[in-house]
């Protein structure tokens, strides 16, 4: 009998302000480097919802999920990320200090990125986010019946 795939889930988001600076953070456990807030999925929840939880919570700030800009995964820990474009709504950085050491907006480009995120596979992520000329829709479903919960694009 052939094992059920078990993965994880996880979602980020690239946020920028008016001056098209890039939300970033770092984690306490992950010091050598900048990312995308975001986290892991729970059970049972929408990734806009996962995404929009985890940016509140690491940064203080709420947003609105605007579409995907790329999937990836990390085939050693089985960690399927997906990223979002994020539209600020309101909020002021605020951190929770147990997991999170920083958080600020940061103009980040191709040329000084090296500088902020030091982990190849973020910096690509957030590459892609950054210079995405279109972001994907998303859409999350409940069956029997069909009803559909949210969209967004």
């Amino acid at each position: 009998m052939e094992a059920i795939p078990k993965h994880i889930v996880a979602v980020s988001a690239l946020v920028t302000n008016e001056d098209s600076e890039v939300l970033l953070v770092k984690v306490q456990w992950r010091q050598d480097t900048w990312e995308m807030p975001g986290g892991q999925v729970e059970v049972g929840e929408a990734l806009d919802k996962a995404v929009s939880r985890e940016v509140l919570e690491e940064t203080g700030l709420i947003i609105k999920p605007v579409g995907i800009t790329g999937v990836y995964y990390n085939a050693t820990k089985q960690i399927l990320s997906v990223v979002f474009k994020g539209r600020y709504i309101s909020g002021t950085i605020k951190i929770p200090p147990e997991e999170i050491s920083e958080a600020r907006f940061v103009d980040i480009n191709e040329e000084n990125i090296d500088q902020y995120i030091t982990r190849p596979h973020m910096k690509s992520r957030t590459l892609d986010a950054i210079n995405a000329k279109h972001i994907t829709p998303y859409e999350t479903w409940e069956v029997n019946p069909y009803h559909l919960v949210g969209r967004i694009f």
